[in-house]
């Protein structure tokens, strides 16, 4: 915390310059002067990103309790009391047409979906012609935010969203500083999806920090990795473990699935269901000798492969011979015998919380996250795998593949609100029909990052300004990606004819 600073307003009357006289201890480099209306619509804002309504001197009342414990010890006009270095502006704002465009960072992991085929590539090349994509590369995931491994950079600037944030962190919110500091809690992701991420799941807090402390070199931060994933194409995943008479009828019907988790492990689950005994059985699983594995793979390769078209369905012929063939020898092809397998069409959403068991199949989607590279692997992977980590920290409820499904909230005719239980994030999905003039996304009380994945706006009008001098931007594209402020509202009008779909992550706090 800074140091503390004590002042008085100086002007009462209106359109009169007010001087604001810093107090003892405050290092001033000068004094800050500003031009307001009048005392009652003048504001205080902290480098922290606080700000105190401060009362016209004739009402003597006590303003604005909106503040962290430490950050505002008085509060009475018109004197007030702040800590950190201040910034004073009028309540009141003249609405600015000046928008925040991002160029965000594109990743290329082996398992992402190939040159201009990937959404990821489109919408990358969209906002950036001169990217060059190669049908030879993968295009896999679009980072947007500020996380160090592919910070996003204001368009026209050349700063990174960042140091943006650095020098202005009271665009963050209120409610996000006092949570989460000066800094954004959430990143942003497209994801195209060509082959099978890792069989994973991400620790709770408390265990990411001991993690953290015990193998920073693996585990790099000590933060909680909750996700949120929606669909933009039909989306394959694993996630979760299938209900108990499921995973029953897979071991007693696959011997070569009862050969790896132990035929007396089998046995015991199949007589007494219970979360224990699935334990045990993925734990012996997970940890089956390399040599069983692959022996037990080949033979219910070649068992799949005689079986007719009905049965071989039932048993996930196809996806079981589509992960051998990426994952030859790996023990997660097995892992589709007791994890739900689902498909979201474009619009659903799935949340994965903490110890949740999950890995991403095929498709394209938006992922929103909180801030950190926290991911415990075991299988359909070349990363490094912590078996022993992953069997102890996973949540073993059985339950049907539905039961993972998201549910959205209604904010108005146009956006659909998905807020998961954890306060670093929530998305906004926004669709708005070919017809409709005009459309305002709803201001909100932390930053927030919008992306146009569909359509074409020809006018946008951001109120009220951002801090700082920023290209201006006045339409919005298919690929565009705007950053917004704390209380920012975004008014679009859609170009006439085309549907808009876009996506905001935000925080709801």
């Amino acid at each position: 915390m800074d140091t503390e600073v004590l002042g008085r307003p100086q002007a009462t009357r209106e359109g009169e310059h007010c001087h604001w006289s810093p107090g003892t201890g405050w290092k001033a480099p000068q004094p800050i002067t500003v031009r307001i209306a009048c005392w009652v619509l003048s504001t205080v804002e902290t480098a922290a990103g606080i700000r105190i309504r401060i009362a016209a001197p004739c009402k003597r009342k006590q303003t604005s309790r909106r503040q962290p414990d430490g950050a505002v010890r008085l509060l009475l006009s018109p004197q007030v009391t702040v800590a950190g270095r201040i910034h004073l502006f009028p309540h009141r704002r003249t609405p600015c047409h000046t928008t925040m465009e991002l160029e965000c960072a594109v990743q290329k992991y082996a398992w992402g979906v190939h040159g201009l085929k990937s959404s990821v590539a489109q919408l990358a090349k969209a906002v950036s012609p001169d990217l060059e994509v190669s049908e030879e590369e993968p295009f896999a995931e679009l980072w947007m935010g500020t996380h160090p491994s592919g910070p996003s950079v204001i368009k026209g600037s050349g700063e990174t969203l960042g140091h943006y944030i650095r020098r202005h962190p009271g665009v963050l919110g209120t409610p996000v500083i006092q949570t989460f500091g000066e800094q954004l809690p959430f990143l942003f992701k497209v994801l195209s999806v060509n082959q099978a991420l890792s069989i994973q799941a991400h620790p709770n807090k408390s265990h990411a920090e001991e993690l953290h402390q015990e193998r920073p070199d693996v585990y790099k931060d000590p933060n909680h990795k909750p996700e949120m994933t929606i669909a933009l194409t039909p989306f394959q995943a694993l996630c979760g473990f299938r209900p108990a008479q499921e995973i029953t009828k897979h071991l007693t019907e696959l011997p070569e699935l009862q050969q790896v988790v132990g035929e007396e492990n089998a046995k015991t689950f199949i007589e007494e269901p219970t979360e224990a005994n699935l334990k045990t059985c993925f734990s012996m699983m997970m940890n089956a000798p390399k040599e069983n594995i692959e022996s037990a793979l080949s033979d219910l390769l070649a068992r799949l492969s005689e079986m007719d078209s009905a049965k071989g369905d039932e048993l996930l012929r196809d996806l079981f011979i589509t992960l051998h063939d990426k994952y030859p020898g790996d023990v997660g092809c097995f892992s589709i015998y007791l994890l739900n397998y689902l498909t979201l069409q474009p619009g659903q959403a799935m949340f994965l919380g903490p110890n949740i068991i999950h890995a991403y199949l095929f498709g394209d989607c938006i992922e929103c996250m909180a801030c950190s590279d926290n991911v415990v692997r075991a299988g359909l992977t070349p990363k490094y795998q912590d078996v022993e980590t992953l069997v102890s920290m996973l949540e073993y409820t059985m339950m049907p593949a539905e039961s993972r499904n998201f549910e959205g909230f209604k904010m108005d005719n146009y956006t659909i609100l998905y807020n998961p239980p954890v306060p670093d994030f929530a998305v906004d999905m926004i669709e708005v029909p070919s017809g409709v003039e005009q459309y305002t996304l709803r201001p909100v009380e932390s930053a927030s990052i919008v992306l146009v994945v569909e359509g074409e706006a020809s006018k946008v009008e951001v109120s009220p300004s951002a801090p700082g001098e920023l290209p201006q931007v006045t339409s919005l594209h298919r690929g565009s990606v705007i950053f917004l402020a704390a209380d920012q509202s975004l008014t679009l009008r859609p170009t006439s004819g085309s549907r808009l779909l876009a996506f905001r992550a935000l925080c709801v706090l």
